[in-house]
């Protein structure tokens, strides 16, 4: 067991290092663009790494890379909610089994049922694998349009936020995230959510 999951602890590791050397080849746009549009839908580490990393390389460049991530990041979502919607028993749910999230999908419908584009901003906004909210809201046929807007939306804030710290501070700034990144995603998490339910009691 130990063994198992240190070679895929390993893989993972390796799947990393290989992500961030783009950022030192003159592909490291379009591989930026890829990164996010299959973590979206299917691979598991995440585009801000390289994002990051381009950053740190060109600063003034930060927002065009955001963008780009942006842009990849909700296309690979719809393309979740394609394989969700078309393809659920076969290739979503072993995508799922892959990340060991079969007992929590029907947890994912409720919330789904409960707060529909809340669970998609906050996924899309938070290190809570957006893959999983991507394939479930196909297969539970949650508004394509709603979809669509919540992932800019959450997805757009995610990205621009990286890119603006490490624009306005530099490597500092990445070493501020990295030592208290899950602290600030709660942090982030509960400021959306506080919009939300704002938004959905005074308007």
């Amino acid at each position: 067991m130990e063994n198992a999951l240190a070679t895929k602890q390993n893989l993972i590791r390796r799947m990393y290092d290989w992500i961030l050397h783009w950022a030192k080849t003159p592909y490291g746009t379009p591989a930026l663009f890829i990164l996010a549009f299959t973590e979206s839908s299917f691979f598991p580490i995440p585009p801000d790494v390289l994002l990051i990393a381009l950053c740190l390389s060109i600063p003034t460049r930060s927002f065009y890379y955001a963008l780009i991530c942006s842009i990849g990041s909700v296309l690979g979502g719809a393309f979740g909610y394609l394989i969700g919607l078309t393809f659920m028993d076969t290739i979503g749910m072993k995508i799922l089994s892959i990340y060991g999230f079969q007992g929590q999908y029907q947890y994912v419908q409720q919330l789904y049922m409960k707060y529909d584009a809340w669970a998609v901003g906050i996924a899309g906004f938070t290190p809570i694998p957006y893959k999983v909210f991507t394939i479930s809201a196909g297969a539970f046929k949650i508004s394509f349009n709603v979809f669509m807007i919540a992932s800019i939306i959450s997805r757009s804030l995610r990205f621009f936020l990286v890119a603006g710290l490490i624009y306005i501070f530099g490597n500092p700034i990445k070493i501020f995230i990295d030592k208290y990144f899950n602290l600030l995603t709660i942090i982030f998490t509960l400021l959306l959510i506080g919009g939300f339910v704002i938004i959905k009691y005074f308007f």
